[in-house]
C-alpha cells in the first residue's frame, strides 16, 4: 500500500533528465520504431540468439556482480570476473557500479522507510518499479560514504570514472558487431541493442517493485520482501527475495537445490575455476531457526483467528509445547556456541572440530526440521476449524 512521505523535498523533486531520457526513450522505441523495424525488415534469425545471450550476460553482470560480490560483498572475484561484470555491467544502463551497489545498501539499510529507502514499496508500485529513478529524490541521492570499500576497488573506481563511454560503447559497438556477424547491423542494434536493453530494465526493476508485494514471507515479516519462484525465473535466481534481506551477505537466494537461482550456480562455477573464491554462506541451523521462527509467529496469528474455543484450546497446548521443544533446541545450540569459544580460546579447535560435534549440529538441525513438519501439519490441521 502506498504510504506518502511526509518529507517536503519529496514534492516537486527535480526531473532526473538523464534517467529520464534513457527509460522513456528506450521504452517508447520499444514500442514504436522496433515494431516498425520488424514489419518492413525480417532480421538474421540469430540475432534473435544473441540478444538471448547478451541479456543474460547482462542479467547476472548486475545479480552477481552489481548486487552480490560488490553491494553485499557475498565472496570474492578476480580481475578477469570482475572485469566482465564491470562491462556488461555498464551496459544495461543502471548506472554505475558504485552508484547502484552504494544505494541498494541504503535500501537494505532502510528498507520499507519512506522517506530513506530509495526505492521504498511503501511510496507504491510504480515508485518502487520506475518511478524512484526518474526525479532526484532525496532518498536517492548518495554520498559514497557507505561504499568506502568499493571507492578503493580499482575496477570499480575506473567504471565510475568513465561510465558513459564504457556504456556507450557497449550499446553500440557491441550489438552492431555481432548485427555485422550476420550482415544485418541495423538487425543488431535493435535487437541486441534496443529490445534487450528494454527487457532487461523491467526485469531487473520487477525485484524492487513485484519481490516486494507478491509472494512468501517464510523466513520474516519484519520487512516487505517476498519469495516468488517466479520472479526468481524472470530475475536469474534475485525473486528469493525474503531470505535475501533476512540473510543478505549469503552468496546465493535460493538456497534449496530445487530453487532456480542461476546466479548462485555462475558464482560456484566461478569458484570451481578459480576465478572466485570466500564463498560466505548462512549456517543451515541459522536458515532452520528462521523458518521455524515464522511459523510459530504465523500459528499464533492464525491461532487468535480460530472460531472454535475448544480448537483454539488444544491449538494453543500444542503450540505451546513446541515453543518449550524450539527453545530447548535453541539452548542446546547456545551450549555448543559457549563450548566452541572455549576450545578456541584453549587452542583446542581442532580437536573440537573432530569430536562429535559436527553430528550434535546435525541432530539439532533434524530436529528443527521435524519442528517444521510438525507445524506446518498442526497449522494446516487448525487454520479452518
Amino acid at each position: 500500500m502506498k504510504t506518502k512521505t511526509a518529507n517536503p523535498d519529496f514534492e516537486g523533486a527535480p526531473i532526473n533528465w538523464p534517467a529520464m531520457i534513457v527509460l522513456t526513450g528506450t521504452s517508447v522505441a520499444a514500442v514504436t520504431v522496433l515494431p516498425a523495424y520488424l514489419w518492413f525488415f525480417d532480421p538474421a534469425p540469430w540475432l534473435w540468439v544473441w540478444a538471448f545471450a547478451v541479456l543474460w550476460a547482462n542479467g547476472l553482470s548486475i545479480t552477481a556482480g552489481y548486487h552480490r560480490l560488490w553491494a553485499h560483498r557475498a565472496y570474492e572475484a578476480r580481475g578477469p570476473l570482475k572485469l566482465m561484470y564491470a562491462l556488461f555491467g555498464a551496459m544495461t544502463l543502471q548506472n554505475s557500479i558504485l552508484f547502484w551497489a552504494s544505494t541498494h545498501r541504503s535500501h537494505h539499510r532502510d528498507v520499507d522507510e519512506p522517506d530513506h529507502d530509495p526505492y521504498s514499496i511503501r511510496r507504491g508500485f510504480w515508485f518502487a518499479h520506475m518511478g524512484w529513478m526518474l526525479r532526484d529524490y532525496p532518498s536517492a541521492r548518495t554520498d559514497y560514504s557507505n561504499a568506502a570499500d568499493l571507492q578503493a576497488d580499482p575496477y570499480v573506481a575506473f567504471q565510475h570514472r568513465h561510465y558513459l563511454w564504457i556504456a556507450t560503447a557497449m550499446n553500440l559497438l557491441v550489438p552492431a558487431a555481432i548485427g555485422a556477424l550476420h550482415n544485418d547491423i541495423l538487425g543488431g542494434l535493435m535487437l541486441v541493442g534496443l529490445l534487450r536493453v528494454v527487457v532487461s530494465h523491467q526485469l531487473t526493476f520487477c525485484i524492487n517493485s513485484l519481490a516486494h508485494t507478491w509472494g512468501r514471507q517464510p523466513y520474516t515479516n519484519e520487512n516487505s520482501a517476498r519469495d516468488n519462484d517466479l520472479i526468481s525465473f524472470l530475475t536469474y535466481g534475485e525473486g528469493y527475495h525474503n531470505f535475501h534481506h533476512h540473510f543478505q551477505w549469503d552468496y546465493r537466494n535460493g538456497v534449496r537445490w530445487w530453487q532456480f537461482d542461476p546466479t548462485k550456480w555462475l558464482i560456484a562455477l566461478c569458484a570451481r575455476f578459480g576465478l572466485a573464491r570466500n564463498l560466505k554462506r548462512v549456517p543451515e541451523f541459522s536458515i532452520l531457526r528462521a523458518r521455524v521462527q515464522r511459523q510459530i509467529d504465523r500459528a499464533k496469528e492464525l491461532m487468535t483467528a480460530c472460531r472454535s474455543a475448544d480448537q483454539r484450546d488444544l491449538w494453543e497446548k500444542s503450540l505451546r509445547d513446541e515453543v518449550a521443544a524450539y527453545r530447548a533446541t535453541l539452548a542446546a545450540w547456545g551450549n555448543l556456541q559457549q563450548e566452541k569459544l572455549e576450545a578456541a580460546r584453549d587452542k583446542l579447535a581442532a580437536q573440537w572440530a573432530q569430536s562429535e560435534w559436527p553430528g550434535r549440529i546435525v541432530q539439532l538441525e533434524d530436529s528443527l526440521r521435524l519442528q517444521h513438519q510438525r507445524l506446518t501439519a498442526m497449522s494446516a490441521r487448525y487454520a479452518y476449524a
